[in-house]
């Protein structure tokens, strides 16, 4: 249970679902494009895909940054980053750096990233404030933190209520640990897409 927000942390996906990662449905339900579209990713940007599984965001996003970004692909389960290197590799993708995480610490570089994305993976953190942190320490000056939930506030959205946050959860939760939410798009179909500066 969250210390600050009371909220009961969801059970981490197993790599075991990573075909759920892919599905067909995917796109439509929650329009990756359109959500990288939101966060005006450009050449050059040194970027992160915390909790990458099997890559469905990471492939986006090296695109996105182009052969003169790089994209930190961050897991905590080593089979994970086995199918990720599959698809980079098959893919012929060469400006990502998959990376072993732990449950606590993201095990990122300190202060070379523009931007760090969390897509559905933030309620799962069993330690989330130390993973914060850590996530604080890689950021630049005014980087960017990106969550992507599911909307907590809407009881249409088919998913179990532990893998929903409202933004009043994120807000409370994250920016005690030195963010602000600076900004909440909800052009997506059901989820939010909260981003966070690091406050210095």
């Amino acid at each position: 249970m969250h210390p600050v927000s009371g909220r009961v942390f969801a059970q981490v996906m197993s790599f075991r679902g990573a075909e759920w990662l892919e599905r067909e449905e995917r796109d439509i339900e929650e329009a990756a494009d359109t959500a990288l579209d939101a966060l005006d990713l450009t050449k050059g940007l040194g970027v992160a895909d915390v909790g990458a599984g099997s890559g469905y965001m990471t492939v986006r996003m090296a695109k996105r940054v182009g052969d003169t970004g790089r994209v930190y692909a961050t897991d905590i389960q080593p089979q994970m980053l086995t199918l990720l290197q599959q698809r980079l590799t098959e893919e012929a993708i060469t400006n990502v750096t998959p990376v072993l995480g732990l449950v606590d610490d993201p095990k990122l570089p300190d202060g070379v990233l523009d931007l760090e994305l969390l897509v559905d993976v933030y309620h799962e953190l069993s330690e989330p404030q130390k993973m914060l942190r850590g996530l604080r320490n890689a950021l630049k000056p005014g980087g960017r933190l990106v969550l992507l939930e599911y909307r907590k506030e809407d009881p249409s959205v088919p998913i179990l209520e532990d893998h929903k946050m409202t933004v009043a959860q994120a807000k409370q939760e994250v920016e005690a640990e030195g963010f602000a939410l600076s900004r909440v798009d909800e052009r997506l179909p059901r989820q939010h897409v909260l981003i966070f500066t690091r406050r210095e």
